[in-house]
């Protein structure tokens, strides 16, 4: 018997960007689709979508240090570079300057380095989750 694998999806975003990727999750049947994926996510994104859109969205642990400017970008640079998650949703603010910026890109490289599909935006987390491959 074939053990099914469950795809894993980071769910990230920005502070000013975080109602926008409510929205989105909440558009046409994004949350449907979304549902057949193991899903994980920094802190605050994560707790904001597990409690407005009903969605089972994991932390990423050590939790203390999971949101974006306290490690978690970094957390999930490290889980990317390991090998558990297939895909990155990451809602970003380009016009607001972000302290930890040298964790941003590290997570970019890491997807870059693992071959690991980044939306920036809706049009391409659009594109991620209606994907076959």
């Amino acid at each position: 018997m074939h053990e099914v694998y469950v795809k894993t999806i980071a769910l990230i975003s920005h502070d000013g960007k975080k109602l926008e990727m409510i929205s989105w999750i909440n558009y046409s049947n994004n949350k449907e689709k979304l549902s057949q994926f193991r899903l994980v996510g920094t802190a605050t994104t994560a707790k904001l979508i597990n409690s407005s859109c009903g969605l089972n969205v994991d932390v990423l642990e050590p939790v203390e240090f999971a949101s974006g400017p306290r490690g978690g970008d970094l957390i999930l640079s490290v889980e990317i570079l390991k090998g558990n998650i297939d895909a990155v949703i990451f809602f970003i603010d380009p016009m607001d300057v972000h302290p930890h910026q040298s964790d941003i890109h590290a997570l970019e490289r890491a997807t870059v380095n693992k071959n690991v599909p980044l939306a920036l935006n809706k049009a391409t987390a659009d594109m991620i989750i209606t994907s076959p491959l």
